[in-house]
C-alpha cells in the first residue's frame, strides 16, 4: 500500500522513536486514532443499506458472520470454528456448525440462536431485505419467504447453545455457501434487542454488536466513535491481553471538521491519519499517493416504473444510452466506465474467473444522443418532468448535474433531490436516513444507487429484481375494499423490487437458476439476466466503483478485505507521544 506523510505533523511525532510494540503497559489501552472513514451513517442495521458503500465500510468493522472474505474474495473462518457434514444421502444434506467462543459488546456470549434469529428475520414474509435469496439453499427458506411455510419450518436451528444445524434443499457446494455466509447481511443479531426496539440500530446505547469494534458514540453532524470490543474472541481472564485481536483502542471520525476538503486539510495538518474519501477536486492531485482498488459495487441509476413516464422501456433505455460513461468516469476520477451492471471484481458461480470477462460489454460507454432521440420518438415521448434522488454527497451531485444537463437536451425538465437525514417527529433522538427510506419504499423517480454485490458471485445482485427473489416478501396489508360480509380482504401478492420491475420472463430465469445444478449453466442464466436488465432499461449502470484512500506513514498494518479495510491489526507509531501532545493542545484550547 502507498502511504503519504502528513505535510505538517506535530514535532513530537517526528522526533520521537518509532515503536512497533503492541504490549499495553499500566492504564494504557492503545492508540486513539482520528480518521475519516466515510460519509455519515444513521442506521447500522446490517440487513439494509445495500445501496451505500459508506455503510458497508462501517458494518464490516462492527459485525462479523460465520465467515469473512479476504481481499481476493476467498472465505475464511470467522465466527464458525468448524463444521461437520452429518448427513449426506439422497434424502438429506445437513451440516452442523460449531461457533467459536466470542461475546457481544455487552459481554453476553454469541450463540447459535443469534444466527438463527437473524436469518429468520430476513426470511419473514413481511420483512424487506434484498439479501433473502442468499439463504434460499437452506431447506424451506424460499417457501418461508413466500409465506407458504411457517418460519419454524426453516432448515436452520440451534441444536445446542453453540451449535447451528443447517439442512439444505439438496446437496450444494459448501464453499459457495460459506462465501455467502460472509455477507454482512447474514451476521447474527440479538433477538432480545432487535425485536423490542425498531430503532435499535440508530443509537449507540442500543446498538449491540459482535465485531472487532463497537460504536460508543453517535452524534449526528459531529462524531462517530468506535472502540475496540473488549470481548472479540478474547480470553477475558487475567491472562487475556486487551489488544490480543484488535490493536487500536479508538477510531474517531469528526464530521464537524467540515466537508471533504476540510477533512483533507485536517489530514495534511496531522489532525487525522486516514482519509477514506478524497475530495473530488483534489483526486488528480493526490493520484500518486492514493491507494485505489476495485470495489464490488456499481454506481447506477434505477428508474421507477410506477412513474408513468418510465413505464415504456424505450424511455428508460433512451435516458441510459444518452449518457457518456467515459465522461462520468472522468468526473469521478477513481472509477471506470460501466460496461454492464455486475462490477469487474465479482466472479462466476463457483469459479475463479470473473463474471464480467465472460459476460462481455453490454453497454456502449460513449453517448448515443441520436439513438436516444429515436427511442423517445418511438415511445411518443418528447418531454416530461422528473427528479434524480441522490445521497447528499459531492460525487453523486456532480454526476447528477451532468445527467441533468444531458437529459434536458432531450427535452426533459430534471430536478436533483439531495437526501440526507431528518429527525424523527416523535423521537428527537432518532435520526432517519431519508435516502434509505426513499429507496426501500420506491419513493423516487430516478435514484442514484451504489449497487453492492453482497456475495462474491452476482446471483443476489441480479436476483433482487425478480419478484419471487427480491427479498421484499409478501403484501400482508388489507385491501381498501371489504368483502360482502364486511371482512377485510387480503390478496397476499408478492412485492416487487422498489423499481416496480415485474417481468415473468426475468423471474423465470431465476426459477431456472435455483433449480439448475450445473455451474456453467447457472452462470449462463445470470449472464442472460444481466443482459435483460440492461436491454429493458431497468437500471442504467454508470461507473464501476473503486475504493480510494490516503493514510499517514505513522500507520502500518492496514489490511485490505473484499469490502474495504480491516483495521484490527493497524498500528500507530509513537502513539503515546501523540496522545500526550493532543491532550496538551486540548488543555491550551480550554
Amino acid at each position: 500500500m502507498k502511504k503519504i506523510l502528513a505535510l505538517v505533523l506535530c514535532a513530537v511525532m517526528l522526533l520521537g522513536p518509532l515503536s512497533s510494540c503492541t504490549t499495553l503497559v499500566g492504564d494504557d489501552k492503545g492508540a486513539e486514532i482520528d480518521i475519516y472513514l466515510s460519509g455519515e451513517i444513521y442506521d447500522f442495521d446490517p440487513t439494509t443499506g445495500f445501496e451505500d458503500v459508506s455503510k458497508s465500510k462501517y458494518l464490516s468493522l462492527i459485525f462479523e458472520g460465520l465467515t469473512r472474505l479476504d481481499e481476493n474474495g476467498n472465505w475464511e473462518y470467522a465466527l464458525m470454528d468448524e463444521y461437520d457434514i452429518v448427513q449426506d444421502d439422497e434424502e438429506c444434506f445437513k451440516i452442523d456448525v460449531t461457533l467459536r467462543e466470542t461475546k457481544w459488546s455487552d459481554a453476553r456470549r454469541v450463540q447459535a440462536n443469534d444466527v438463527v434469529y437473524a436469518w429468520k428475520r430476513i426470511l419473514d414474509p413481511e420483512f424487506k431485505c434484498e439479501a433473502g435469496s442468499l439463504l434460499y439453499d437452506i431447506k424451506n427458506a424460499y417457501d418461508v419467504k413466500m409465506g407458504d411455510a411457517s418460519i419454524d419450518d426453516l432448515g436452520a436451528s440451534a441444536i445446542d447453545t453453540y451449535i447451528l444445524e443447517i439442512e439444505f434443499e439438496k446437496k450444494i457446494d459448501l464453499d459457495e455457501f460459506f462465501k455467502k455466509c460472509a455477507s454482512i447481511a447474514l451476521v447474527p443479531l440479538r433477538e432480545d434487542i432487535v425485536s423490542i426496539n425498531p430503532n435499535w440500530a440508530k443509537k449507540a446505547s442500543t446498538l449491540i454488536t459482535n465485531g472487532p469494534f463497537d460504536i460508543k458514540e453517535l452524534k449526528t453532524g459531529e462524531m462517530t466513535r468506535l472502540e475496540r470490543s473488549a470481548y472479540y474472541y478474547r480470553d477475558t481472564s487475567e491472562n487475556g491481553a486487551l489488544d490480543e485481536y484488535v490493536i487500536p483502542y479508538r477510531l474517531r471520525t469528526h464530521y464537524d471538521y467540515g466537508d471533504l476538503d476540510e477533512q483533507l486539510e485536517a489530514f495534511l495538518s496531522g489532525k487525522i491519519f486516514y482519509v477514506g474519501e478524497i475530495p473530488l477536486d483534489r483526486r488528480e492531485e493526490f493520484a500518486e499517493y492514493a491507494n485505489v482498488s476495485d470495489y464490488p459495487a456499481t454506481h447506477a441509476y434505477y428508474f421507477n416504473e410506477k412513474n408513468p413516464l418510465f413505464e415504456n422501456e424505450n424511455v428508460r433505455r433512451a435516458l441510459s444510452i444518452a449518457l457518456d460513461r467515459e465522461e462520468i468516469a472522468k468526473i469521478v476520477y477513481y472509477a471506470s466506465p460501466a460496461t454492464g451492471f455486475v462490477p469487474p471484481i465479482v466472479k462466476d458461480v463457483a469459479s475463479d474467473t470473473y463474471f464480467r470477462d465472460g459476460a462481455g460489454d453490454l453497454i456502449q460507454t460513449t453517448a448515443d444522443l441520436s439513438g436516444a432521440k429515436d427511442l423517445l420518438r418511438s415511445a411518443g415521448v418528447t418531454e416530461g418532468e422528473f427528479s434524480i434522488s441522490i445521497r447528499d454527497r459531492e460525487v453523486d451531485y456532480a454526476v447528477a448535474e451532468y445527467a441533468k444537463g444531458v437529459w434536458e437536451q432531450l427535452g426533459f425538465t430534471v430536478r436533483i433531490e439531495r437526501l440526507s437525514y431528518a429527525t424523527d417527529a416523535e423521537n428527537s433522538t432518532i435520526v432517519i436516513d431519508k435516502f434509505g427510506e426513499a429507496y426501500l419504499n420506491g419513493d423516487y423517480d430516478v435514484i442514484a444507487v451504489d449497487a453492492i454485490s453482497l456475495a462474491t458471485d452476482p446471483s443476489e445482485m441480479l436476483a433482487t429484481f425478480a419478484k419471487k427473489y427480491s427479498g421484499y416478501g409478501v403484501n400482508m396489508e388489507p385491501e381498501d375494499e371489504r368483502d360482502e360480509n364486511g371482512e377485510e380482504v387480503y390478496n397476499y401478492d408478492l412485492k416487487t423490487h422498489s423499481t416496480g420491475f415485474d417481468d415473468p420472463e426475468y423471474e423465470a430465469l431465476f426459477d431456472e437458476y435455483f433449480a439448475e445444478e450445473d455451474v456453467a449453466a447457472k452462470t449462463d442464466v445470470l449472464r442472460r439476466a444481466e443482459k435483460m436488465l440492461i436491454d429493458k432499461g431497468v437500471v442504467a449502470p454508470l461507473y464501476f466503483m473503486k475504493d480510494s484512500f490516503l493514510f499517514s506513514d505513522i500507520l502500518s498494518k492496514l489490511d485490505s478485505i473484499y469490502f474495504g479495510r480491516r483495521f484490527n491489526g493497524m498500528k500507530m507509531d509513537n502513539y503515546m507521544a501523540y496522545k500526550a501532545d493532543a491532550e496538551e493542545l486540548s488543555d491550551e484550547d480550554e
